[in-house]
């Protein structure tokens, strides 16, 4: 099913410099129906998102600072939000900020069956990423956009990109564990699903991968078979945790010799 999308965006929060690689992001998961920022456009270090709005069909919705101290964006998004649910007008909702203010709507949104996206920086607070279904560094985005503008691949990585520990690699050996058959085999599309449920911000492309298939080839732990597809021409691709190898038992003492 493709999802229709409302897509809120906390612009005092968000960075304007890539929207475009945001919008196409998002664009993968459903169709962007409502597109709203929210800020007090009266400020300047709000300026540069105002030819962006224009050139991506995005409605700025104006909130002035009532009080010192206190995000006033934050409520008009909340608000707004709650507004477009009880609507009845969209099935998902996109939530961009790396606020963590925005932890419990993110809750109550899934609480109404609603699919919620996460887009932020890596500073984001855990709470919101894990409030999510799914949750996206904006980052890596960025990293995307500078290879194909052609700047060096290294150059564009050597800041954002994470090295996998052994957490990640023991989440994905655990997770083909839980989907896997009497032979140990799971279809890889399987665990990426129940690896994204388990940890919304699990993304291969954190790692420097554009897909799962080869971040699981590069860890070097897991064994991968193509299979032939009754359904479609591709091939459809298993994976299971190598075996490994059992030390050698102690030999038994020797009896000794006069």
């Amino acid at each position: 099913m493709n999802l229709n999308l409302a897509v809120l965006i906390d612009g005092d929060n968000i960075p304007s410099a890539h929207i475009k690689e945001m919008l196409e992001e998002i664009a993968k998961y459903g169709n962007p129906t409502i597109k709203r920022i929210y800020g007090d456009w009266t400020k300047p270090s709000l300026g540069k998102w105002k030819q962006l709005l224009l050139e991506n069909a995005i409605t700025p919705i104006q909130q002035y600072g009532y009080t010192t101290g206190k995000n006033s964006t934050d409520s008009a998004m909340i608000i707004d939000a709650m507004d477009i649910l009880y609507s009845e007008k969209v099935n998902g909702f996109c939530l961009v900020s790396s606020d963590s203010d925005f932890t419990r709507l993110a809750t109550r949104l899934r609480e109404a069956g609603m699919q919620v996206i996460g887009i932020g920086e890596k500073k984001t607070p855990n709470p919101f990423i894990a409030a999510c279904d799914k949750f996206i560094y904006i980052e890596i985005l960025k990293t995307q956009k500078e290879k194909s503008e052609g700047i060096d691949e290294k150059e564009s990585e050597k800041n954002v990109v994470d090295k996998i520990t052994r957490k990640e690699i023991n989440l994905i050996a655990t997770t083909i564990s839980d989907l896997s058959d009497e032979d140990g085999w799971a279809f890889l599309g399987d665990v990426g699903s129940l690896l994204q449920k388990k940890q919304p911000n699990f993304d291969s492309r954190n790692y420097g991968f554009e897909k799962l298939t080869p971040l699981i080839k590069a860890i070097g732990e897991f064994e991968l078979d193509q299979r032939e597809s009754t359904k479609s021409r591709h091939k459809l691709i298993y994976v299971k945790n190598k075996e490994k190898a059992k030390p050698n038992p102690p030999r038994p003492p020797q009896p000794h010799r006069k």
